[in-house]
């Protein structure tokens, strides 16, 4: 029992830190890491008011595939280089990372301004995919990873919430910069609104760099060489069947989730809910049932509802669990987009859809780096290895999002298709639906995998529940307490659930006068006792 009570030393020892930290610091950089997801991920949120102007003008007889290609583009970097930038991030090279990206983003908006023709002219479709794909996408990667995982470190005791409150950032950029586009090109032309855009940018990007840095006291362990591959790949995570799943479910998460975004403001149009400038798109419009209103109105109200999810469910989900809230709002979202946007017949039912669809894709998109949080807290829970959970947060987020890349790219692109091919949104809303909803059984399977607060899992708590006891051989108990001390961390109750393997002093003393084992001459053992 020695472990037990160095565990319980170890335990004691270290005072219990405070939920909120006392330091203006930690809340300087919380709104940096605000700004950084509000010039990632909102600027990718905000691309259908793009798009829309695009399809109404400059890019009038450009395929919905091609337009389509331009924002998955910017996803699609943006996750394909978060495992090399949360790696280097773990390493403490936060300040290279995020100047990287300080540079290519502002960088990127301005020369889209000059790559765009003024006026009424018709842009070359390579320069818009370059600027505001390539460039801006590249730059848009080194802010992504960074802003989670530099805020969770001030916050280990409010992990879920602080985490949820800079992923706001990006929906309510998703408010801002549509609304800020719409009304500065009515005003001073498409060219200039991009440059006020990339203005606005610059200014917060620079107030992130300057005060988006870690706590101090965060460990950073460097790599003894970049060179090696397990220094960008951590193949310990590909052996958690937890983390697959979850890795599985976020890849199907972004086939379906970007589509909904990046043709909202289209299909209100063709279908007469809304209106935009410009010419029409080679479709033919529905007659609406009531006043339209302007498209991008649309995507604001979806942005700014996801504010309001991304909210409230970071404020419970350190109560709930964070995946436990992850399964709820993605199955949730799956079934608004099969039913509610497919069936939506007018103005009023298509703005029902933005908000109601727009409070659970914000937990949805919000929640996958607390949800890996999670994940690791139950499998380096002990007070010996909950550092190394820590220290491996950003890795096991970059590469989650890594893997999720692909999906990214081809997502939006084959929604594009579906769209030109058969020339119906009906396509693109089973399409999205269909990848959520298996997105969300997958986080299910992901969760059957975790052990509970309390060691058991899933299915031994079900078990009990329908009144079955679970059967388990002498071997699974065992294995069955390994995992509850390696997972969970309760080593109470995995030494109580397991045969003793400790030397006892107290039975040795027993079996000393009587019990002694018989060796032949040849020193080898002929027989023992069972008791020993």
């Amino acid at each position: 029992m020695n472990n037990v009570s160095t565990t319980s030393s170890i335990e004691g020892s270290h005072p219990q830190e405070p939920n909120w930290p006392r330091s203006w610091r930690a809340y300087a950089c919380w709104l940096g890491c605000f700004f950084l997801m509000f010039n990632s991920w909102g600027l990718v949120n905000a691309y259908g008011t793009f798009a829309s102007y695009y399809v109404g003008n400059s890019l009038r007889w450009t395929d919905q595939l091609q337009l389509n290609l331009i924002g998955s583009t910017q996803s699609f970097l943006v996750l394909l280089f978060s495992g090399p930038v949360g790696r280097l991030l773990d390493a403490g090279h936060f300040r290279s990372v995020i100047c990287t990206g300080t540079f290519l983003v502002p960088f990127g908006m301005f020369m889209l301004s000059i790559a765009h023709p003024d006026k009424d002219g018709e842009a070359k479709y390579v320069n818009i995919w370059v600027t505001q794909g390539f460039v801006v996408g590249l730059g848009m990667s080194c802010f992504f990873v960074s802003s989670s995982q530099i805020a969770a470190t001030w916050f280990p005791n409010r992990k879920g919430l602080a985490v949820g409150m800079v992923a706001c950032g990006a929906s309510i950029a998703g408010v801002v910069y549509p609304t800020m586009v719409r009304f500065l090109v009515d005003a001073i032309g498409f060219n200039h609104a991009v440059r006020a855009v990339a203005g606005l940018v610059t200014v917060t990007s620079f107030f992130s760099l300057l005060f988006a840095a870690p706590n101090p006291a965060h460990n950073h362990p460097r790599p003894q060489s970049y060179r090696k591959l397990k220094t960008w790949i951590d193949t310990e995570a590909f052996r958690n069947r937890s983390f697959c799943w979850f890795t599985a479910a976020v890849a199907f998460l972004f086939l379906g989730f970007y589509p909904v975004f990046f043709n909202l403001e289209e299909w209100a149009a063709i279908s007469g809910f809304g209106t935009r400038q410009g010419t029409v798109a080679p479709m033919k419009y529905v007659s609406p049932s009531e006043a339209p209103l302007q498209t991008f109105w649309l995507l604001a109200i979806l942005n700014g509802a996801s504010t309001f999810g991304r909210l409230t469910m970071a404020a419970f989900c350190d109560k709930t669990g964070q995946l436990n809230m992850h399964i709820g709002a993605q199955f949730i979202s799956s079934l608004f987009v099969l039913i509610f946007w497919s069936l939506a017949r007018s103005t009023i039912h298509a703005i029902a859809f933005c908000v109601s669809f727009g409070i659970t894709s914000g937990a949805v998109i919000g929640l996958p780096p607390a949800s890996i949080a999670n994940i690791l807290a139950c499998t380096y829970s002990t007070p010996e290895t909950k550092a190394i959970g820590h220290a491996k947060l950003g890795q096991w987020v970059g590469m989650m999002y890594t893997v999720a890349a692909i999906p990214a790219l081809i997502g939006p692109i084959i929604a594009g298709h579906l769209v030109t091919q058969y020339g119906d949104f009906i396509t693109v809303q089973m399409w999205s639906g269909v990848n959520l909803m298996i997105s969300a059984f997958c986080m299910l399977v992901s969760r059957w995998h975790l052990p509970c607060c309390d060691g058991e899992h899933v299915g031994t708590k079900l078990a009990r529940m329908v009144g079955r006891e679970p059967r388990f051989s002498e071997k699974g108990k065992e294995n069955d307490a390994s995992d509850n001390e390696t997972e969970c961390g309760n080593t109470l109750e995995g030494i109580s659930q397991a045969t003793t393997r400790v030397p006892s002093a107290m039975v040795s003393r027993q079996v000393s006068g009587d019990k002694l084992r018989m060796i032949d001459t040849n020193g080898l053992v002929v027989g023992s006792d069972r008791n020993v």
